[in-house]
């Protein structure tokens, strides 16, 4: 990182209530909008209450992260700076922003096909594979990363970058995300009860896929002047490309496989960056 980021790094200091605060807060909203999700019969006031529930849920760790920075001028003009700001960024990684995840779900379904599996996994879906209560799961898919990326990459990641390097903090921040998301799996029609019904391994895809997913974000987010704006994008090409196409469920353990292999190459080439604490 600049000199004027690690500066920058130092003011975010107070992991334990960010982060308790966020789980509490997601949590409590999540767990009541699960228990509506399993009343029956169902009607369109309580699917309206599941998403409103789980849409409150999901701005729980954004309003913490503003909460927290707004009182300090020096975190406010730094958020400001982040946002939107692409100045400076290196071409490749506005590029590996962009496309990387759709090259990786290719890839896993390319190679899917050498064990017996479907071409027509290449087939764009017509719809998505969960709801969320009253709203589409495309909706979903840009509302979460926007609000969720203004909460991890404007006050999260980097008030675990100030105690420790960055190998660790995708690492910690990788399981705390896994265990954050656990109540959507008990939001009937929510993608993450979809994959719970599908089977464990495929649970267990999910929450081991965060761990090269995040650690390839953190270098994308620090390698570009930790931009906020790349943290987004990155996230919303994760979930629209994951979804776009009739994947079947175990072409992303290859995908998972691929992304693996793709963040230990990272951390081998950069050892430097990603272990020193700076």
């Amino acid at each position: 990182m600049t000199t004027e980021n690690n500066m920058a790094v130092e003011k975010y200091r107070h992991p334990f209530l960010f982060y308790g605060l966020s789980t509490a807060i997601a949590w409590a909203f999540w767990f009541a909008a699960a228990y509506l999700s399993h009343i029956t019969p169902t009607n369109r006031l309580i699917g309206t209450a599941v998403g409103v529930l789980g849409v409150a849920g999901l701005l729980g760790p954004t309003l913490v992260a503003f909460w927290m920075i707004w009182p300090d001028s020096d975190l406010r003009d730094d958020l400001k700076r982040r946002i939107v700001g692409l100045k400076g960024i290196e071409p490749i990684y506005l590029f590996l922003t962009c496309f990387l995840m759709l090259a990786s779900i290719l890839l896993a379904q390319a190679i899917s096909l050498l064990f017996g599996y479907s071409p027509d996994q290449f087939s764009l879906s017509s719809m998505s594979s969960f709801s969320a209560g009253i709203f589409p799961g495309w909706f979903l898919l840009f509302l979460a990363p926007l609000v969720e990326e203004l909460a991890w990459h404007s006050y999260g990641t980097d008030s675990l970058r100030q105690r420790m390097n960055l190998l660790k903090t995708s690492l910690l921040f990788a399981v705390f995300w896994a265990l954050w998301h656990m109540p959507l799996s008990f939001i009937k029609g929510y993608y993450h009860s979809n994959v719970a019904d599908m089977g464990l391994v495929y649970s267990l895809n999910f929450a081991f896929s965060l761990i090269p997913y995040v650690i390839l974000m953190n270098w994308l987010y620090y390698k570009t002047n930790r931009s906020i704006l790349i943290a987004i994008v990155f996230h919303i090409t994760a979930g629209y490309f994951n979804e776009a196409f009739l994947t079947h469920p175990d072409s992303k353990l290859i995908q998972t496989g691929l992304l693996m292999l793709l963040a230990i190459a990272l951390i081998l080439r950069e050892k430097d960056f990603f272990l020193q604490r700076d």
